[in-house]
């Protein structure tokens, strides 16, 4: 039998005291996702497989071919979660940017000219309020083109934030700093590079931030209506197909939503983050 030394328990309890911060961390994460898992498991057995699947039950039943090969392709729209959820990136790609360059353009525009800001507000919080399907009907009878008109349907969506805290922005611009560039008679250029742009970034990217989750949920809603591909097709395919276990595709795709929406958040507020250090 192998004696302990003080010399190895020191060691061991020195590990255990650096592993200590770090479970500590993670304890809340463990217990409340376990408790949810648990929560969720225990309504399946209550309300019946059938009609809500269990965590175990939308593993085994998506396992192959939905979470062990997420890239496959066998043709058409017959493709993985990985390249479902690869095309509905690509249509939030355009329309956001697209939403980003004008929205910030027109913010700019509304927060350095009162007159016109007055004048269109009543214009953009009428339109703002407009749910997002609303205008997929319309972009169809302009665009002739699903793919096109969901894109818009994304810009339409995600516009509104990103103009309101860009104009906010502006117009938060403390008095001081104005009075400074008046003393200094800086040109127009000047003041927006050195004043306006660093005072405005932390809101233009509470915008932006705030934007992405809407273009998110606007692609789903927007796929399940009509476009070939993306991962509201998807889930509104498997819900037409009515499987054995189109209950746990649904669920699965909608986990898939959840966590890339949660990855588009941080990683804008990261983006943000960064931006604001180096402007300061």
């Amino acid at each position: 039998m192998t004696a302990i030394t003080p010399a190895s328990r020191s060691r061991r309890s020195s590990k255990l005291r650096r592993l200590q911060p770090g479970l500590r961390s993670l304890m809340p994460y463990l217990i409340c996702i376990g408790g949810f898992l648990i929560a969720w498991q225990i309504l399946s057995l209550i309300l019946g497989v059938a009609r809500l699947p269990g965590p175990i039950n939308v593993i085994v039943d998506t396992w192959d071919p939905y979470i062990s090969q997420p890239f496959f392709d066998d043709g058409g729209t017959s493709k993985g979660l990985g390249w479902q959820i690869l095309i509905s990136l690509q249509r939030v790609a355009m329309g956001y940017g697209l939403a980003a360059v004008v929205g910030i353009a027109i913010g700019g525009i509304l927060g350095l000219n009162r007159f016109i800001g007055k004048g269109l507000d009543p214009v953009i919080q009428v339109l703002r309020t407009v749910p997002p399907l609303a205008w997929f009907p319309i972009s169809l009878m302009v665009f002739q083109d699903a793919n096109t008109s969901a894109i818009f349907v994304i810009f339409i969506t995600a516009i509104w934030p990103i103009i309101i805290n860009t104009a906010v922005g502006i117009r938060e611009i403390p008095q001081d700093y104005t009075n400074v560039a008046r003393v200094l008679r800086l040109r127009k250029g000047a003041y927006i590079r050195n004043i306006v742009i660093p005072a405005t970034v932390p809101y233009v990217f509470t915008g932006l931030r705030i934007s992405v989750g809407l273009a998110w949920l606007a692609i789903v809603a927007a796929e399940m209506l009509k476009a070939d591909g993306g991962i509201g097709y998807f889930i509104w395919d498997a819900y037409n197909a009515g499987g054995d276990s189109s209950s746990s595709q649904i669920i699965l795709a909608i986990l898939y939503v959840g966590v890339v929406g949660l990855a588009l958040d941080r990683l804008v507020a990261y983006v943000g983050s960064r931006v604001a250090k180096g402007g300061n």
